[in-house]
């Protein structure tokens, strides 16, 4: 009988794309998937090392399916605490059976030693999608130096997928609606374009609006996640606008010029609102999603006021606030006017407060419209301004076929969900 395996993923849509490669390794090692960890032979923790709470849950989530795995099984943590804290996890963690960085097999005895490279994670194949959209990652790592973050220590410099492999792999999941998703996304063939395996520019549009035309030419829906806004060029926006799918997930990060220069990012929130008031002038229909780090040295409350004022003004659709994390290696980890952590509470939740406002708005000002919708599963759907797994969804009749696009007209709204019939 095959041996049987069972993935825990934790963390980013970067990490669900991993692991769904790591279990096309395994399914072509002869494994088959079990219906849950305790049914497990190989348990495995792909696990997350962005900010200290993605790794305490890595933590938790590893010593809870230890304690849940059947006896005889192995248990093998992998992904970016692999990657970052591999020795430290191998001596502290005596439960895990293997702790293998990126591109290290995972299907592999009782030894607890760290392999060499194995095999490259970006380019390997995975099965076909099990839900009518997926994730598609088109590149690894980042060349951008953000005060705050330590991904470029541990994922390395960009790296590029050609356009060949990022089609074909399109054409094999099956789906309605690709996801593109890269940790500086709008960057893309920038480093193969340098290499010289691709022409160099010639001031025309960047080499990420030549593949998003080309995915949706191949599927319903493409939509785009994570984008600088120093990188949102008005090609970009037209491309993105003419998938049909007019969602912009925009890594803004602050409000406060002052405030974002010490964290080594563009922008301020002047500039951040003429840009969505261009993108809504050009497309009224348009979403818009960002993510805020609250806290980060040096932060006062004009800063902060700056912040709540820009999303007062931008009214942005959905947004994500997260506690600044000091992270070892980075810039921001020897600054000093550290914010005290019962201030950063409370200014997350000011924001938090403002933004589930304007939220729950806007999903009321939809009530009574028309909107074409992707069927994820039984009773939920989503229109192009929901990103699947990370903003609200649209009750819909169980009479719809999962990965129909149907047209359904919205009846009611609460939080962040829509509630629609046919």
């Amino acid at each position: 009988m095959a041996e049987r395996y069972w993935i825990e993923t934790l963390g980013c849509p970067k990490n669900e794309v991993d692991s769904a490669k790591l279990a096309g390794t395994l399914l072509a090692d002869g494994y088959t998937a079990a219906p849950s960890a305790a049914e497990a032979d190989l348990v495995v923790v792909n696990t997350c090392a962005f900010i200290e709470p993605a790794r305490a849950e890595s933590i938790e989530t590893i010593l809870a399916l230890a304690e849940e795995r059947r006896p005889g099984s192995r248990l093998v943590v992998t992904g970016c605490m692999a990657e970052r804290y591999g020795p430290e996890l191998a001596a502290e963690l005596p439960e895990v059976d293997l702790v293998a960085g990126f591109g290290v097999p995972i299907a592999l005895g009782r030894t607890r030693r760290r392999t060499g490279q194995g095999f490259d994670l970006l380019e390997l194949p995975r099965p076909p999608a099990t839900a009518p959209w997926a994730y598609v990652k088109i590149a690894e790592g980042c060349d951008r130096a953000c005060g705050f973050c330590a991904i470029p220590s541990f994922r390395g410099a960009q790296r590029s997928r050609s356009i060949d492999s990022i089609l074909a792999e399109v054409d094999s999941l099956g789906v309605r609606e690709a996801v593109l998703v890269a940790q500086d996304l709008a960057s893309w063939g920038r480093d193969q374009a340098s290499q010289g395996s691709r022409p160099a520019s010639t001031g025309g549009p960047a080499p990420i609006v030549s593949l998003i035309e080309a995915v949706a030419a191949r599927v319903d829906r493409v939509r785009v996640l994570y984008i600088y806004p120093s990188a949102l060029t008005p090609p970009l926006i037209e491309a993105i606008i003419g998938t049909g799918v007019p969602y912009f997930d925009l890594s803004l990060q602050h409000a406060s010029g002052r405030l974002l220069r010490r964290m080594r990012r563009y922008g301020n929130g002047g500039r951040f609102l003429e840009r969505i008031e261009a993108i809504r002038t050009q497309s009224p229909e348009a979403a818009m999603r960002s993510s805020f780090i609250v806290g980060y040295p040096g932060e006062t409350e004009d800063d902060h006021d700056e912040l709540l004022s820009f999303l007062a003004d931008a009214e942005l659709d959905w947004a994500g606030f997260f506690a600044y994390s000091e992270e070892a290696g980075t810039y921001a980890a020897d600054l000093d006017e550290k914010v005290p952590a019962e201030l950063v509470e409370e200014r997350l939740s000011e924001c938090g407060e403002l933004q589930d406002r304007i939220t729950a708005t806007r999903r009321t000002a939809l009530v009574g419209t028309e909107l074409e919708v992707l069927v994820d599963s039984p009773g939920s759907a989503r229109s192009h301004r929901e990103a699947p797994m990370i903003d609200g969804v649209i009750k819909v009749p169980h009479s719809l076929a999962v990965g129909e696009l149907a047209h359904v007209r919205v009846t009611g709204a609460c939080g962040p969900d829509l509630d629609a019939v046919a």
